[in-house]
């Protein structure tokens, strides 16, 4: 906030966007873009994680473990996404009281589920009502964290499984005819062949989860679209700067945020096709080959 900020009715229109893009509200504002790349940062990872366990275990010789694999990729994959982040961050959170309540509290006499209401002794809320409020905010995203990579984990091992059975087969059995165990295959031929065919659709998956950061609204959290809506609505004359309703501009800022970061994460996915390109028997490595002709 400038000095000269105190009396925004006095100020020229210049000097009055530059205080009302300073206040407080608006540093909170772009704060949150902060936390949707902390979401990417950290979800992306993660899925990644929990798409390699599921597609690993759909190639297990274990039939069990295979059933399990391909049945947690078919069932999230088929629920639509803002179903399944409404009613599983839901679940889980009262999974978690739930299980705090049984050790915190195991003479507890009230019913738990009272109609509507889920009640918990206050030893076992998460957080507890008297933590700090940064806390409070850790835990949402965390639970948003491990939501988004549950869903997008699934996809990823979709992918995954899918570039996993690209691979030559012949290698495969190269590899075990020279007297590689089933691991050393795995971990020394399959996977680092496999990458070249997941990446288009790792890439796609990239970018869908871009598109769905804004689902963080419908979780509580105080993200992007959250201070869009709040800021752009119309400010009578009782607020400090009072304006009519500008969510048009504030939704266009975002617009462009999202088309800027898509772009960029198109260079840098181009870039990472043509650096695990380099010696594979594809089309974009015949053509780094010729090129090197």
């Amino acid at each position: 906030m400038f000095a000269f900020c105190t009396d925004p009715a006095t100020l020229d229109p210049l000097r009055w966007f530059s205080c009302y893009l300073t206040n407080g509200a608006h540093f909170l504002f772009y704060q949150s873009f902060l936390v949707v790349f902390a979401l990417l940062a950290v979800t992306a990872p993660v899925s990644l994680a929990f798409g390699f366990a599921a597609a690993s275990a759909s190639r297990s010789h274990i039939l069990p473990v295979a059933w399990l694999g391909k049945l947690y990729t078919a069932m999230v994959r088929g629920v639509p996404d803002i179903v399944f982040f409404l009613v599983f961050i839901l679940v889980l959170d009262q999974g978690i009281e739930y299980l705090r309540h049984q050790i915190a509290c195991p003479d507890w006499a009230e019913e738990i589920r009272q109609g509507a209401n889920f009640l918990v002794c206050p030893e076992a809320r998460t957080p507890s009502s008297n933590a700090p409020q940064w806390v409070h905010e850790v835990y949402g995203f965390s639970l948003a964290v491990f939501t988004y990579a549950i869903v997008f984990g699934a996809f990823c091992g979709n992918v995954l499984y899918g570039a996993m059975r690209a691979v030559p087969h012949a290698q495969l059995e190269t590899g075990a005819a020279y007297g590689m165990s089933r691991a050393q295959v795995f971990w020394r031929i399959l996977v680092p062949q496999m990458w070249i065919y997941a990446l288009p659709g790792l890439g796609n998956i990239w970018l869908i989860l871009i598109k769905a950061t804004p689902l963080l609204f419908l979780l509580g959290i105080q993200d992007i679209v959250y201070w869009a809506r709040e800021l752009g609505g119309s400010r009578n004359s009782v607020y400090q700067y009072p304006h009519p309703d500008w969510r048009f501009w504030y939704f266009l800022a975002l617009l462009v945020f999202y088309l800027c970061l898509t772009r960029v994460s198109e260079i840098g996915l181009a870039r990472l096709t043509g650096h695990l390109s380099r010696g594979q028997a594809t089309a974009a490595g015949d053509t780094l080959r010729k090129a090197a002709t």
